[in-house]
């Protein structure tokens, strides 16, 4: 029987990772989200128009603090409706994806409702479009040579519409050839210096497929003790000399993939973010020199929490 996929597995563990919170402080940054809704029932970042990448941040961070009601997940999925997946970007794609997934769930609308019974089919041969012959995945089309992160995006997106990955030997090859002899991930072939968000993406992939041993786990340690801040949180890279909330939040799950939650000193992470990122109005910021909270780096801050608040 196949397992649950790697987004709604991710959101029961963050939903349930905030429980305890008190309600008020809950309740603030749900504010504070949907204060980003636009009339379209979509949600914008710091300025502009709704945007699909920032209202899939906007379902996850009301997913994570106690749900959507009917009204909301209906007015959001009428948002996801004014899209035609075909002509979106890989990136765009996942995030309408999982986005739909979730409205449904909580009772908006099916966005598939009137497409053709092979629509799994039809998006797989477009993730297919971006293959390249590395192994991996890249933006479009157009891309020569795959990313760790795209290839990762793509990976979930198959997941969610259940469909197999074709070749995922290939895939795993071309993880293994983004390794680093720091013992992390770098996001393409010519970087040498790996990153903690690429790390995260190449562990999290190679989970899925099963590819994922202990001296995988090994070597990404040792980066990652590289990449630890004296703030409590970590890194981008070792050349970054301050923590952010999305590296924090991808090191984290990372710890959790490869077993070694205690590399990390929990208390002070969950300082770290409330000294320095959550704004006491609701939302986080996304690293200390920042001067605005937005959605997206609100679900990195709530979901760093929420694997912080787990028991090691």
């Amino acid at each position: 029987m196949p397992q649950e996929p790697y987004l709604l597995r991710l959101a029961n563990r963050l939903s349930a990772g905030l429980t305890d919170w008190e309600p008020d402080r809950r309740e603030r940054h749900r504010r504070f989200v949907l204060a980003h809704q636009m009339a379209d029932g979509g949600f914008r970042g710091r300025e502009g128009e709704s945007d699909i990448y920032y209202t899939s941040f906007a379902v996850r961070c009301l997913s994570m603090l106690g749900g959507m009601n009917v009204e909301e997940a209906t007015a959001i999925g009428g948002f996801l409706q004014s899209h035609d997946w075909r002509t979106l970007s890989i990136v765009d794609l996942l995030s309408w994806l999982s986005s739909s997934v979730v409205v449904q769930l909580a009772g908006g609308p099916d966005v598939f409702a009137d497409d053709a019974p092979d629509w799994p089919q039809q998006i797989a041969q477009r993730l297919e479009s971006v293959r390249t012959k590395d192994g991996g995945y890249a933006k479009s089309s157009e891309g020569a040579a795959g990313s760790t992160y795209q290839s990762f995006l793509v990976v979930l997106a198959y997941e969610l519409i259940g469909q197999p990955l074709p070749r995922p030997n290939a895939l795993v090859q071309f993880l293994f050839d983004r390794q680093r002899d720091d013992g992390g991930f770098v996001e393409i072939a010519p970087m040498k210096r790996s990153g903690t968000n690429p790390t995260a993406a190449a562990v999290a992939t190679l989970g899925i497929l099963d590819y994922l041993d202990n001296e995988i786990g090994e070597d990404v340690t040792a980066f990652l003790r590289d990449v630890r801040s004296d703030e409590g949180g970590f890194q981008a890279n070792t050349r970054i000399p301050f923590a952010d909330g999305l590296s924090t939040f991808t090191g984290l799950l990372t710890l959790g993939e490869i077993g070694r939650e205690r590399l990390i000193d929990r208390g002070q992470a969950r300082q770290f973010f409330h000294d320095w990122l959550e704004f006491p109005t609701g939302g986080f910021r996304g690293a200390s020199w920042d001067e605005q909270a937005d959605v997206e780096y609100t679900f990195y801050g709530l979901g760093a929490l929420a694997l912080l608040s787990e028991a090691v």
